[in-house]
């Protein structure tokens, strides 16, 4: 037979050979793997995008040196007042803060708005009622004048020193007169807060908008009607939302609210007679 030309090779000694299993009973037992669950653990479901550095990474652009914050420091003492944080408190409110004093200052005789603005004064909405008026006034005023030259054919020349003068009418007075009242009513040993004297006077202004929008009307007693009673509601709001308080300051309280009512009557006159009195 061709087998009988073969040399037999003995399977012990055979070099990569697998032995043989001594025995039914013999288990072979294998090292549990890794890769034998893909995904791992931390992602089964999912598909994850974090990615995770080394645990050996160098982090040592991502931590805060020794004794920094994240913070930036603020000033301290004097020079705080000058950062944005310290004026950041009187701009914390909302449009629906903002329009519900708009809405009392409308409401004069109630003499609630500093009760109401007492733990929260802003300058949010004095700033932009006041910057809102000097627009409207100079516009509104320069539109009354150009349409009288037009209705008697006359040359019309725009004045920009309208934009100036209000800006320093209105600024001027909304800034300028709650400190002097500051300064009376803390002489008087009934001091209150300057800021809050500066709220009560910023939305004082808001009744001088439509009062202004209004006096396009080209009916001079008309005109004067208006600036009265937008004069009459802006002093009533100021001064008996200030009554209460300055009665503390003795018996000359009568004489501060007088002056502040008459004061407001004042720029009321005076919103009149530069902004809304024609000369042809």
């Amino acid at each position: 037979m061709m087998s009988s030309g073969y040399t037999s090779i003995d399977k012990q000694n055979l070099s990569g050979s697998v032995p043989a299993a001594s025995g039914p009973d013999h288990v072979v037992n294998f090292a549990d793997s890794n890769l034998q669950t893909f995904p791992p653990s931390e992602t089964q479901g999912k598909i994850s995008a974090v990615f995770r550095p080394p645990t050996d990474a160098d982090d040592t652009f991502s931590k805060p040196a020794p004794g920094s914050s994240n913070q930036p420091q603020q000033p301290t003492g004097w020079m705080h007042a000058f950062t944005v944080g310290a004026y950041r408190p009187y701009f914390d409110v909302d449009t629906s803060d903002v329009l519900e004093r708009i809405r009392d200052s409308l409401f004069p005789f109630k003499g609630s708005f500093t009760e109401k603005t007492s733990d929260n004064p802003d300058l949010y909405g004095p700033f932009w009622i006041c910057t809102t008026l000097i627009f409207v006034a100079a516009a509104i005023g320069t539109f009354v004048t150009y349409l009288a030259h037009k209705l008697q054919n006359k040359d019309w020349d725009y004045d920009i020193n309208l934009v100036t003068w209000s800006a320093g009418l209105f600024y001027g007075y909304v800034t300028l007169v709650p400190l002097g009242l500051y300064v009376i009513l803390k002489y008087f040993s009934a001091p209150s807060g300057l800021v809050q004297l500066w709220c009560l006077y910023g939305y004082s202004l808001f009744v001088f908008i439509p009062a202004s929008c209004l006096s396009v009307v080209p009916i001079e007693i008309f005109r004067w009607v208006i600036a009265g009673v937008a004069g009459f509601m802006s002093a009533c709001f100021v001064a008996l939302n200030l009554r209460t308080h300055i009665k503390s300051a003795g018996e000359r309280w009568f004489l501060i609210v007088a002056g502040i009512f008459l004061l407001q009557l004042g720029l009321a006159v005076i919103l009149k007679l530069y902004f809304f009195t024609i000369t042809v």
